[in-house]
């Protein structure tokens, strides 16, 4: 069971990820706190925005966090991300040596977590955070599902 203020950091990541799709970009946000529960960083997709394939929500937040900090670590934070993150978004996660991740809906075509590759799985993966899937699932799935529903 997640310790209790993962809810009020996924609706802030929830925010971040309407605030996307309202932008455009698939519906993501992500949100990047101190063992203090301090928000370090928060940002959504932004891959067309920013015509980078590497401008995913967990990776605009990391080097958000990295740069507030004056680190490539950030031993002791949390990340909210409202989908399970891809590949290359759980390497990332592993390297900058977040604590914990919590995550909302599954991602069966595209996760890197507890589908597809499951990097922290891996003999490779250095360093694995504690992982906790399901933190507001419904809406951010709903979020997700609503965004590519009006593209078709």
């Amino acid at each position: 069971m997640p310790p209790r203020p993962a809810q009020s950091h996924m609706m802030t990541a929830l925010a971040e990820a309407e605030a996307a799709g309202a932008r455009g970009e698939v519906p993501v946000g992500a949100v990047l706190v101190d063992g203090d529960g301090v928000v370090l960083a928060k940002a959504g997709n932004r891959t067309r925005e920013l015509a980078d394939p590497t401008a995913h929500a967990e990776m605009l937040a990391i080097r958000q966090a990295c740069a507030a900090v004056g680190s490539e670590r950030l031993i002791g934070a949390d990340l909210y991300v409202t989908l399970e993150p891809c590949p290359m978004c759980a390497a990332a996660i592993s390297f900058a040596r977040i604590r914990r991740l919590y995550f909302g809906a599954g991602d069966p075509k595209g996760g890197g977590v507890e589908h597809g590759a499951r990097i922290f799985t891996q003999p490779t993966c250095h360093f694995a955070p504690d992982v906790y899937g399901g933190i507001e699932e419904v809406r951010s799935g709903e979020l997700l599902r609503r965004f590519f529903s009006e593209r078709r």
